[in-house]
């Protein structure tokens, strides 16, 4: 039985039309580098310049930030059923707070990266399981990315992987995870996985 759900936010809840891409070349870092971990390897000097624009593009992401199709009435289901719920984002607290605030999100727990280790680390699970009193396979974990799928699998939760415009058969680290949708807008094929679980 599924008893909370820990989801991603962005490209999972909210549209905040981030580009990594971007952010990488702006700071000089190589393309497909974990960004966070890139900057924690700089000199200090350096990393603190690429903090300052990741800080400066997150909080742009934030203003703009839109709900994604189905992610309103899924998390209201959810709340109404009575199941946990979480945010587990690589994203700094001060910008999450902001989007949540914006968009009207709420839910029971915030976990940001300056919480704890961060995803794909099991630690955001297993904090989430601590504070609700339950075990890890009661819990999904919902994302669009491979350090989310890995981060449940570590912590021996439940896995949903959205797959957005990339083929579900296609996409990476598909293997990992126990459901694979294309986005929150099929959100009654989510809330049906739940209830058998």
């Amino acid at each position: 039985m599924i008893r909370g759900l820990i989801f991603d936010l962005d490209n999972t809840l909210v549209d905040s039309g981030l580009d990594f891409d971007a952010m990488r070349r702006e700071m000089g870092l190589p393309a497909g580098l974990a960004i966070l971990e890139a900057i924690d390897r700089l000199p200090r000097a350096e990393a603190g310049r690429c903090r300052e624009i990741l800080h400066r593009r997150e909080l742009e992401g934030a203003a703009r930030a839109t709900l994604l199709p189905g992610a309103a009435e899924l998390l209201a289901d959810l709340r109404r059923r009575g199941l946990h719920l979480a945010i587990a984002t690589r994203n700094s607290k001060q910008v999450t707070e902001a989007t949540l605030e914006r968009l009207g999100i709420e839910v029971e727990l915030v976990l940001t990266r300056d919480c704890g280790p961060i995803k794909p680390d099991p630690w955001p699970v297993l904090h989430a399981c601590q504070c609700w009193g339950v075990q890890p396979g009661e819990v999904a974990v919902v994302g669009d990315y491979r350090f989310d799928i890995e981060c449940g699998r570590a912590a021996g939760a439940k896995t949903v992987l959205l797959t957005h415009d990339a083929s579900p058969h296609e996409h990476p680290n598909r293997e990992g995870a126990d459901l694979v949708l294309s986005s929150l807008a099929d959100y009654p094929r989510l809330l049906a996985w739940v209830a058998e679980q």
